[in-house]
C-alpha cells in the first residue's frame, strides 16, 4: 500500500503582493525597486557628515565648543532615523479586491450604468461621497478594481493605490502616502536644518583654519552642501505650506482646491494649528495588507492536493456510509479473510435423515 507523504510550505503573504515592491526582512521592510537614488540620498548624506565629523568637527570642538559636534551628531541620527522609517514602512497600500469582489463590483456597475450600446464609450465610474457637506468624487481604479477612497490615487511607478497620496519620492525610494508621510516631512525638516548647520561651520572653519585651503575634500563638502540647501530648503518650505492647509502635492498640482471651479478644500479645518496637528500628530493607521500573514502551500509526490482535501486529510476519518440495498440484493461482507469465522461442518447422513423424517 502506498503512502502519500505531504510536506508543508508556509508562504508569507507579501511574496504574493501583486504591485511593483520589493521586501526584505521577511515582509518587514517594503520598498519601491527602483532604488538607485535612494542609495545616492544615504551616499551623499553619509558622506558630507563623515567629512564633517573627520575634520571640522575636531578643529571646532576644540577652538570654539565641544557642543558643536554633538548637536551635529543629534541632527545626524534624527535625520537617518526619519529617512529610513519613511522609505522602509508601508505608505498606506491599499488591497485590491478579490476576484469575488471585483466581480460583484462590476456587477453593481452595469445594474447602475444599464446595457452600453455597442461603440458608444461607456460612462464614467464615478461614486458621489460627502464630506463636510461638500460632494467628493470616488474613482474607480481599473488595476486594483476598486473605488479608491478620498484622496487615494494610484502609482504608476508601484502599481499600487495608496491612500492620502502625496506623491512618489526616488529620493527615499518609496511612495509617500497616509503612513509614513510625517516621518518625510521630518526627515527633510531635520536634513534642512542639518544642511544649514554643516555648511555655516565649513564657513567658519574656512575662516579659522590655515589648512582649510588646502584640503580638496573640503572643497566637495561645501559645494554638495551649497547645491543641496536650496532645493531641501525649498522643499521644506513647500511641504510646509502644504501641512497648513491640509493639502497633499497631488491635489495641489491637479489643483482640486485652487482651480477654476474655486472648490473649498474639504478636509482642511480652517486652522493652522489645527491643520498641522492633525496631519504630524494625528493617530496613524495600521497597516492594512498583512504582510507577514502565513499562506500555507502543500506540495505531495505526485500532485499538489487542494486546500480541502488537506484539511480533510488532517481530521479524522468517519466510516463509509452504507448504500440502500434492495431485497433481493445481498450486502457484501467487508471483513477481512481472518476475522471470518470458520465454516460449520455438514451434518452427517444419519441425522439429516431423521431430521427429514
Amino acid at each position: 500500500m502506498s503512502v502519500m507523504v505531504v510536506r508543508k510550505k508556509v508562504t508569507r503573504k507579501w511574496e504574493k503582493l501583486p504591485g511593483r515592491n520589493t521586501f526584505c526582512c521577511d515582509g518587514r521592510v517594503m520598498m519601491a525597486r527602483q532604488k538607485g537614488i535612494f542609495y545616492l540620498t544615504l551616499f551623499l548624506i553619509l558622506g558630507t557628515c563623515t567629512l564633517f565629523f573627520a575634520f571640522e568637527c575636531r578643529y571646532l570642538a576644540v577652538q570654539l565648543s565641544p557642543a558643536i559636534p554633538v548637536f551635529a551628531a543629534m541632527l545626524f541620527l534624527f535625520s537617518m532615523a526619519t529617512l529610513l522609517r519613511t522609505s522602509f514602512s508601508d505608505p498606506g497600500v491599499i488591497p485590491r479586491a478579490l476576484p469575488d469582489e471585483a466581480a460583484f463590483i462590476e456587477m453593481e456597475i452595469e445594474a447602475t450604468n444599464g446595457a452600453v450600446p455597442q461603440g458608444q464609450r461607456p460612462p464614467p465610474r464615478i461614486k458621489n461621497f460627502q464630506i463636510n457637506n461638500q460632494i467628493v468624487k470616488l474613482k474607480y481604479c481599473y488595476t486594483c478594481k476598486i473605488f479608491r477612497p478620498p484622496r487615494a490615487s494610484h502609482c504608476s511607478i508601484c502599481d499600487n493605490c495608496v491612500e492620502r497620496f502625496d506623491h512618489h519620492c526616488p529620493w527615499v525610494g518609496n511612495c509617500v502616502g497616509k503612513r509614513n508621510y510625517r516621518y518625510f516631512y521630518l526627515f527633510i525638516l531635520s536634513l534642512s536644518l542639518l544642511t544649514i548647520y554643516v555648511f555655516a561651520f565649513n564657513i567658519v572653519y574656512v575662516a579659522l583654519s590655515e589648512y582649510a585651503g588646502q584640503c580638496l575634500l573640503l572643497e566637495w563638502e561645501v559645494l554638495i552642501c551649497f547645491f543641496t540647501l536650496w532645493s531641501v530648503v525649498g522643499l521644506t518650505g513647500f511641504h510646509t505650506f502644504l501641512v497648513a492647509l491640509n493639502q497633499t502635492t497631488n491635489e495641489d498640482i491637479k489643483g482640486s482646491w485652487t482651480g477654476k471651479n474655486r472648490v473649498q478644500n474639504p478636509y482642511s479645518h480652517g486652522n493652522i494649528v489645527k491643520n498641522c496637528c492633525e496631519v504630524l500628530c494625528g493617530p496613524l493607521p495600521p497597516s492594512v495588507l498583512d504582510r507577514r500573514g502565513i499562506l500555507p502551500l502543500e506540495e505531495s509526490g505526485s500532485r499538489p492536493p487542494s486546500t480541502q482535501d488537506t484539511s480533510s486529510s488532517l481530521l479524522p476519518q468517519s466510516p463509509a456510509p452504507t448504500e440502500h440495498l434492495n431485497s433481493n440484493e445481498m450486502p457484501e461482507d467487508s471483513s477481512t479473510p481472518e476475522e471470518m469465522p470458520p465454516p460449520e461442518p455438514p451434518e452427517p447422513p444419519q441425522e439429516a435423515a431423521e431430521a427429514e423424517k
